[in-house]
């Protein structure tokens, strides 16, 4: 099969391992409101890229053959602009759901249709995602292949990055999508264009940090450096949550930016509290090989919040971040919203308060926590 065309150049963005979020979670998404409050934020803490990607878009994943109401685009494209104008790179995530059972005719007019769209809205990075959906199919990474050439193709979109359906060493995604046909990975990576980036979130689907040796390993099997997809941080789970993951350095993450192509951080389902988290993705990223040690949790914290929010959020980060909610006797629940009431209308406390009330429910279509 030739290699796709590749319109515009490969990734370039100001670190030389570019770095970014992808709202790519189940479950309560972000309003666009925070999503343009967070763009700013991102680009003082020298972030890349911001990619749309949530898994409750019906348009972009199970129902992407369908087209996008004009009202979405319209609201899509302002949210592409407004990115931008904070200067951002724009991505979207489409998931063409199990395309690979039946890419006949009709499949390719939907998926050229789709990529129509999609160019109204002004993307500069255009994500083709099969993760999550049955991959137990005779030549699933050929299909995938033709898929992919036929969208890089058409799409005005200046780079592409891909995540194969088995995209971690995790045996949860076999146990769950089936197993993976024998060579998908190496397959996967032979048949595409090498300016393609490939998504992977390590050993892993929530993994804690990438040894040299597991990054090593993967690039050699895929033909090219992973670009992490890191969803160490991500809450949308049945266990996780019920946790908010605000410091992902005294969780011992950890990774050699070198050896990748990039860093796609997968937040939280809060999108203020996620700030506080991101900020220390950013220390951890600047600092050399991005491995553990002193990032200034505390002084990113104390600058993005007040300083009694900051003191109230650093005396209760243990229990928000590693006991959980199961921890937490419905009294324990009261006497913490109190807590954090006096600290209304600031929005971390207020995201605080609406995870202690369950309001960031489980979405039970999230199958691999």
């Amino acid at each position: 099969m030739p290699f796709a065309a590749i319109r515009g150049s490969a990734l370039t963005f100001n670190n030389p391992a570019p770095s970014g979020v992808i709202e790519g979670f189940f479950g309560k998404t972000w309003p666009d409101a925070a999503r343009l409050a967070c763009a700013p934020f991102l680009r003082a803490y020298g972030f890349d890229f911001y990619i749309y990607a949530p898994k409750a878009d019906r348009y972009l994943r199970r129902a992407w053959a369908e087209q996008k109401p004009q009202p979405e685009i319209d609201r899509l494209a302002a949210l592409s602009e407004g990115i931008r104008g904070n200067g951002l790179r724009f991505g979207v995530g489409l998931t063409p759901y199990e395309i690979h059972l039946d890419y006949g005719t009709a499949a390719r007019a939907a998926l050229e249709r789709k990529v129509a769209q999609l160019d109204q809205v002004g993307v500069d990075i255009l994500c083709i995602l099969f993760d999550d959906m049955r991959g137990d199919v005779p030549g699933l990474a050929d299909t995938q292949a033709r898929v992919i050439a036929d969208i890089t193709a058409r799409s005005s979109a200046g780079s592409f990055i891909v995540c194969p359906t088995y995209y971690s060493d995790d045996p949860v995604l076999e146990r769950v999508f089936g197993k993976a046909p024998a060579g998908y990975l190496p397959d996967f990576g032979r048949r595409l264009d090498p300016a393609i980036d490939v998504f992977w979130t390590g050993a892993r689907v929530c993994s804690a940090g990438y040894s040299d040796a597991h990054l090593d390993n993967v690039a050699e099997r895929l033909g090219r450096k992973p670009f992490i997809w890191d969803n160490n941080v991500a809450n949308d789970g049945k266990v996780r949550s019920s946790h908010l993951y605000l410091d992902p350095n005294s969780m011992g993450w950890s990774m050699n930016p070198q050896l990748t192509t990039g860093v796609a951080i997968n937040p939280m389902n809060q999108p203020c509290l996620s700030r506080l988290a991101l900020a220390n993705y950013a220390s951890l990223l600047r600092a050399k090989d991005a491995t553990r040690g002193e990032t200034g949790f505390e002084s990113n914290l104390r600058s993005l919040c007040s300083a009694p929010l900051a003191a109230a959020i650093l005396e209760d980060l243990d229990l928000f971040q590693n006991r959980g909610l199961t921890e937490i006797d419905n009294p324990g629940r009261e006497r913490l919203i109190e807590k954090y009431r006096r600290f209304e209308p600031d929005d971390c406390a207020l995201e605080i308060i609406a995870w202690l009330r369950d309001e960031y429910r489980f979405d039970p279509n999230c199958l691999t926590d």
